[in-house]
């Protein structure tokens, strides 16, 4: 088949040209007495017609004679292809000017010399055209955990969208995020005071709205365990006694995070939070607020970058005879002044926990009996998009320490594999 086919298209392709040829003039008469009979165009014509049918014929069979798709359609196509996988290290030279440094990040280098903060294998793939699959597994020197892993839908009607899993909770800005994803070596003191060394994560449910207003307006609600390392801080945690009775024994979670485009060269985000669910003595409330403002300039072309972030966390927390309060926040300058150079500076602060009676009181943090503060400078260079060194200085001055604890990081990460963009 394949053979006549070539030839009949040859053969019409001669044809054609044959016909689309100009006329060319007529030569002189020859003294002949009987020139010789010119073709007839309807012959052509016919000819043409013979051939494009003979095409079809067999463009038609050709079609019967193809193997069919396999079974699954879409859903099996895509389930055949590999998941993006990518690897991402972090490594830290640390020194301390003190033997008790107060880090809170579990990932945080925590003495003087190496640290091996973690290494990361991220990987994500579409499991058919309604869920997608996304996990983050962390390798530390104490061992392997899953921080992530979760599904989400791709298909819900109205603007929704649900995840199932176990997640970062998107209480805030910094907690939903990984350490590749910061401007600083170290998580803020705010995530480990308010949630713990690993930010607030458990198995859960979350929808999440995206509103038709004239603005980005993005509702989030979800429903996760009480229970777990990612809960110490602030709920049931690793209580023993801890146990599932009714819907109030989960965390519930609510956010909502606002976009505003300013200008061509400037933007806005703005969220706010609210989280509730039992601890071991009572109930504990949580109300956050975070502003990101961004200033890159894309009606010039260039490679500069400034954003400030600032967060705070109001944290109530019922006991069996009253209540604890306290406050934690940060702010943050990040400013990326060269293609592969940026600087950025942070301020922490904070305050003790005080019962209603104004005692500061804290089974969490007994020690933590004034207000602290932190100040941090980063410096930034990459290499290339796939690796980043970082030089950081900070004072922390926990006011009932006699002395400030001064900490310098020389950090490198380097990643490898597939990794998807990360959010504004």
């Amino acid at each position: 088949m394949v053979p006549r086919l070539a030839l009949v298209s040859l053969t019409l392709l001669v044809s054609r040209v044959a016909l689309a040829q100009p006329a060319q003039p007529a030569p002189t008469p020859s003294p002949s007495p009987s020139p010789s009979p010119s073709p007839s165009p309807s012959a052509d014509s016919e000819d043409l017609s013979d051939i494009e049918n003979a095409l079809a014929e067999d463009a038609a069979a050709a079609e019967k004679s193809r193997p069919a798709p396999p079974p699954g359609g879409l859903g099996a196509a895509v389930q055949s292809m590999n998941p993006d996988i990518s690897f991402i290290a972090d490594f830290a030279a640390a020194w301390f000017s003190e033997d008790e440094n107060l880090q809170t990040g579990e990932h945080d280098p925590h003495e003087n010399g190496f640290n091996f903060q973690q290494l990361e294998l991220a990987l994500g793939k579409a499991v058919d055209p309604y869920f997608r699959l996304d996990g983050n597994i962390v390798f530390h020197p104490e061992g392997v955990e899953i921080e992530e892993l979760y599904a989400t839908t791709l298909s819900l009607p109205y603007n929704l969208q649900a995840r199932v899993g176990q997640f970062l909770t998107r209480f805030g800005r910094q907690n939903p995020t990984h350490p590749h994803q910061w401007d600083f070596v170290d998580q803020p003191l705010m995530l480990g005071k308010v949630f713990g060394g690993e930010g607030n994560f458990a198995l859960g449910g979350e929808l999440s709205y995206l509103t038709p207003l004239p603005w980005y307006v993005e509702l989030i609600g979800s429903v996760t365990d009480a229970r777990g390392e990612g809960t110490n801080r602030s709920f049931f945690g690793d209580a023993a006694d801890a146990r599932v009775d009714s819907p109030l024994d989960f965390q519930d979670t609510v956010a909502a995070k606002q976009f505003f485009e300013l200008s061509h060269d400037w933007s806005l985000l703005w969220g706010l939070s609210w989280a509730t669910g039992p601890n071991p003595d009572g109930r504990t409330h949580l109300f956050g607020t975070d502003v990101y403002l961004k200033y890159r300039p894309i009606t010039t072309g260039s490679y500069t970058i400034v954003a400030l972030q600032a967060e705070a966390i109001y944290r109530r927390r019922g006991l069996a005879d009253g209540h604890l309060d306290d406050v934690t926040g940060y702010a943050q300058l990040f400013w990326r002044f060269a293609q592969r150079w940026a600087a950025a500076a942070r301020y922490e602060y904070g305050s003790p926990a005080e019962n209603q009676d104004g005692v500061r009181v804290d089974p969490l943090d007994p020690d933590w009996t004034r207000n602290r503060h932190r100040a941090a400078a980063d410096l930034t260079f990459w290499p290339s998009e796939f690796s980043r060194l970082r030089a950081q200085l900070s004072v922390d001055a926990p006011r009932w320490l006699p002395d400030p604890i001064v900490a310098g990081f020389l950090a490198l990460e380097v990643s490898i594999g597939v990794h998807g963009a990360h959010k504004f």
